[in-house]
């Protein structure tokens, strides 16, 4: 069955329709606590923090896989460069307060700090490694 993301795949899992989901942790928090679910593992380099420390890597059982959940804010190609550095400067200001380390925590979530140029270039490196894993599994050309 397959299923889009969000809390969709979730609902089905409580429901028992289905018996597996591979989706973002951060979506499964609130059912954690009550134990309505078990995550096996996150496809994180190391273990994230917290409450979620608990959860083992799939490096740590043998598979090697590592894939991060990139997260940003994507703005479209005709802003101009005045505005774009503005949205780079919030970012990194905002990135740096109270709140947003709170938050980030709250959703154990490793910090991951990239604005600009830096995100833009990792996120085209991500896209092109991701391109050639399909490829060599025989879903891309």
């Amino acid at each position: 069955m397959r299923n889009p993301w969000g809390g969709e795949p979730i609902t089905a899992l409580l429901g028992n329709h289905i018996q597996a989901v591979s989706g973002d942790l951060s979506e499964t928090l609130p059912y954690l606590s009550g134990d309505k679910i078990r995550v096996l593992a996150v496809y994180a380099d190391k273990r994230l923090s917290g409450n979620l420390a608990r959860i083992p890597t799939a490096k740590e059982q043998g598979y090697n896989l590592v894939w991060p959940i990139i997260r940003g804010f994507y703005i479209g190609p005709k802003v101009t460069d005045e505005h774009y550095q503005w949205w780079v400067e919030t970012f990194n200001k905002l990135q740096q307060t109270k709140e947003f380390k709170k938050q980030r925590e709250l959703r154990g979530l490793f910090e991951f700090n990239m604005t600009g140029k830096e995100l833009d270039d990792y996120v085209k490196k991500q896209v092109a490694q991701y391109h050639e894993l399909a490829k060599s599994f025989g879903l891309a050309k």
